[in-house]
């Protein structure tokens, strides 16, 4: 239960972990200062919470205040300390129609065979492989029916807030009201609600109930848990990064599971390599399905050659001939056309003809990105924005746009087919509370031609009139220096060619590049992911990355580069004398300074097999001592386990 608290001359909120029956010393019980307020009668945190909570603090290395702080809803936690004068959760229970589930074809229902098999064999959690447009979601919602039936509760775990903008309207007209949706596009006063009836069960629900949402659904005090289910289970977002706690939902989620007692289905199209290798090695149960749904064909998949188009001049702006060709036969046959590019903004930078160099954040060490509509240029890093420069700052000299973004794309579509309609989904155009259903929906109705989007178009929607879908350019996300960048790059690319064709015939992409014969795209035009998964385990087998080894990225901050410096080599000169070399040199990162801090880095690689525990004792000891030195008591350390 929730207390408040004295602390110096302020109030502050608390949890009670339990209750303490020991004699207390006099010394101490002189000290000791009575509660201002128990706020609640009966506990809001259930003790498999609380499990959660302490192995969240113990394997990410944060205190256990920042993972309260994570779980318990801002509205619920302030009103402990700063009673609201008024207000108002505008959740309301659902009262459209309802309509039985959809029956599961035959390939579809082996899969949901062989998935209850594995877990009445004693497999807890099991891996769905099925191919994208295959009928996943259809499955999990038959496993739900089967859940709810035995009086047991559901989570339902999606990456994105869109995702669960388009499965709300799903499933609501299979469960109705039994489905509660939580994420951060709730208000506090909502996501106090939602938690207090989650809380309150039974009491204030009549059945058993499936919970819908984003990664801090996680955190929801559900009792009765029977089933766990990760869609998209490879997907990055899962993984928060800041504020502490740096937690993964979908490791978080299989904990929460076992402290239940629940069963957990991952699935995915193109698994993490992490997962794969456990379904592999025999830890999670591997589930197959290779059909898509009503026998359609997986799109068909073309890589178009961007340095041959530029020498032969056959370019329309960033689009080649052969795909604003293929755009307008699709237009043409009453079809819907998806655009990928993974960067928003007009541009990433203006470029000086005379030095150079762009314009730059005056904070972090990045150039500006162009965004033309606003009239100014920002800084996606911490925020900072200017007014577009009609000259260099640096030198005076004229400025050019160099690279293209979503909103540079948008512009040059609606110039070569202005009849066509036009809709943009990135951050920029999502920052309203309904702007992804009014989007999504919009496009579902077929009110909008063409949509053209970041990676949030890439995941797990459900359009049935795509034909054609168009990546402008695969390459910076092949070229990223990251160990994960090709297992990434195909996830992300098969992903977004899993939208087109997903009813009634085969879907098209198109993919363009200037390195056709990279081995990524060669995959991906076979849709081969089990031969992805072997190159890329055997090369971070032979490199010590995961999942053969565990990593931890140490990252250091301070408003003095030297600083930094001089902490980061100390730290890693202590750490190497007790860990050896699974401690990496000091790394600048590619992005030095962010928020006027510089950063330095330091990775650890811990093998499997040895005491992951005992490595991250010694990690803990040195960063205490290291902050105890006068010299480096203003430094700024960051843990990221499993980073």
């Amino acid at each position: 239960m929730r207390v408040v608290v004295p602390l110096m001359k302020k109030a502050v909120r608390g949890v009670v972990l339990r209750e303490h029956t020991e004699p207390i010393p006099a010394e101490l019980a002189a000290k000791i200062r009575p509660l201002q307020e128990v706020v609640d009668a009966a506990p809001v945190v259930t003790r498999e919470q609380l499990a959660l909570w302490q192995w969240m603090s113990s394997y990410y290395m944060c205190t256990l205040g920042e993972v309260m702080s994570a779980a318990l809803p801002s509205g619920l936690d302030e009103r402990l300390v700063n009673p609201p004068k008024r207000r108002r959760a505008t959740l309301k229970p659902y009262t459209g129609p309802i309509e039985p589930a959809h029956e599961l074809t035959p390939a579809q229902q082996k899969s949901s065979d062989e998935i209850g098999h594995l877990w009445q064999s004693g497999k807890q959690i099991v891996l769905l492989h099925g191919v994208t447009s295959s009928g996943k979601t259809d499955i999990y919602i038959h496993l739900i029916e089967e859940q709810l039936a035995a009086g047991k509760n559901v989570l339902y775990l999606v990456p994105e807030i869109a995702l669960t903008t388009q499965l709300t309207s799903r499933i609501q007209r299979i469960f109705g009201d039994k489905l509660l949706v939580y994420h951060s596009r709730f208000t506090d006063a909502e996501r106090e609600q939602r938690y207090q009836q989650i809380a309150n069960h039974p009491s204030q629900t009549t059945h058993n109930y499936v919970v819908l949402g984003a990664r801090s659904a996680v955190f929801l005090p559900i009792q009765d848990l029977g089933l766990v289910i990760v869609d998209e289970e490879h997907e990055t977002s899962y993984k928060q990064e800041e504020p502490a706690p740096r937690y993964h939902a979908r490791a978080a989620a299989i904990v929460l599971a076992q402290a239940h007692g629940a069963k957990v289905l991952l699935g995915s199209a193109t698994p993490s390599v992490e997962s794969y290798y456990l379904a592999e090695k025999g830890t999670y149960g591997l589930v197959t399905l290779r059909e898509r749904y009503a026998g359609l064909q997986l799109p068909r998949i073309t890589l178009i050659d961007l340095r041959r188009q530029y020498e032969r001049r056959e370019m329309c702006g960033h689009l080649s001939d052969p795909l604003v060709e293929r755009i307008r036969q699709t237009l043409a046959d009453g079809k819907q056309v998806i655009l990928f590019q993974n960067r928003r903004g007009y541009a990433p930078q203006l470029l000086c003809t005379s030095c150079g160099k762009p314009p730059r954040c005056v904070q972090c060490d990045v150039p500006l990105t162009l965004h033309l509509r606003e009239h100014e240029m920002r800084c996606h890093y911490c925020g900072y924005h200017t007014s577009i420069p009609a000259v260099c700052p640096e030198c005076g000299g004229p400025l050019k746009v160099q690279g293209f973004g979503t909103e540079r794309i948008e512009d040059e579509i609606q110039q070569l087919f202005p009849q066509a309609r036009v809709l943009r989904m990135d951050l920029d155009t999502t920052r309203s509370r309904s702007a992804y259903e009014e989007i999504i929906n919009a496009f579902s109705r077929h009110e909008c031609d063409i949509l053209i989007g970041t990676q949030m178009v890439t995941k797990g929607l459900h359009f049935d009139d795509v034909r054609l879908v168009a990546v402008l350019n695969a390459d910076p996300m092949l070229n990223m220096p990251d160990f994960r960048s090709y297992e990434r790059a195909y996830q992300m690319l098969e992903q977004v060619a899993g939208r087109a064709g997903r009813k009634g015939e085969q879907g098209e992409v198109i993919i363009q590049t200037f390195d056709p014969k990279n081995s990524v795209l060669q995959l991906l035009t076979t849709h081969d992911y089990e031969e992805l998964y072997r190159q890329q385990s055997a090369e971070r087998k032979l490199f010590n990355y995961p999942p053969f080894y565990r990593t931890i990225c140490v990252q250091l901050r301070h408003a003095k580069a030297a600083t930094a410096q001089a902490a980061a080599a100390a730290l890693q000169a202590r750490l190497r004398q007790v860990l050896g070399p699974r401690v990496s040199e000091v790394v600048v990162p590619s992005v030095e300074r962010i928020q006027a801090y510089y950063i330095r880095e330091i990775n650890l690689r811990i093998e499997n097999n040895s005491r992951i525990a005992e490595a991250k004792r010694l990690l803990s000891d040195a960063i205490r001592y290291m902050v105890s030195l006068p010299d480096y008591k203003s430094i700024k350390i960051i843990v990221n386990v499993d980073s």
